[in-house]
C-alpha cells in the first residue's frame, strides 16, 4: 500500500475481490452496526478502490448477500470462507490492510474493531505482531 492511499482492487478477478470486499465489510461491521455514514464511507471505499467497476445495485447486492451470510453463519465461518478464496498471503495481508483502513477511517480504532483485526489476522494466518505493524504503519 502506498503513502498516498490504497491501491486499485479493480483487477482482482473473482471470487478474491468478493472476499476482500467481505473483509472490508467484516471491518465496517465489527461493532455490530453498519449506520448509514459508516455504509456511505464503505460504498465509497469500494467503488474508489475499485475505479467504479464494482458499484451501485452490484454493490448492493454484494453487500447484502454479505450480510446474510454473516448473519447466518457468524464473523469466524465468514473470515475461514474469505482464507479459502484468498489462496496467498500477499492478497491476505492486503485484504487486512484494506480492513484496518476501514476500521480506522473515523480517527479511532475501537475495542470491537481491534478484536475484528486480531481475529481477521488469526483466520488469515498473518501473525498478530504483523498485524500490529500493519495497524501501526496505515493510522499514522
Amino acid at each position: 500500500m502506498s503513502p498516498h492511499g490504497p491501491p486499485s482492487i479493480r483487477d482482482v478477478q473473482e471470487p478474491k475481490l468478493s472476499a476482500i470486499i467481505e473483509v472490508m465489510f467484516l471491518a465496517a461491521y465489527a461493532d455490530g452496526d453498519f449506520g448509514e455514514e459508516e455504509r456511505v464511507h464503505f460504498f465509497r471505499s469500494i467503488e474508489s478502490l475499485t475505479d467504479r467497476h464494482v458499484s451501485g445495485d452490484t454493490l448492493e447486492q454484494l453487500v447484502e448477500r454479505i450480510s446474510k451470510a454473516v448473519e447466518a453463519e457468524g464473523r469466524a465461518a465468514r473470515l475461514a470462507s474469505v482464507k479459502e478464496r484468498l489462496t496467498d498471503p500477499g492478497s491476505r495481508k492486503a485484504a487486512l490492510g484494506l480492513a484496518i483502513q476501514i476500521t480506522a477511517a473515523d480517527g479511532i480504532i475501537r475495542t470491537s474493531e481491534r478484536e475484528l483485526i486480531l481475529e481477521a489476522a488469526e483466520a488469515l494466518d498473518i501473525d498478530r505482531d504483523e498485524a500490529a505493524d500493519l495497524v501501526t504503519s496505515l493510522t499514522r
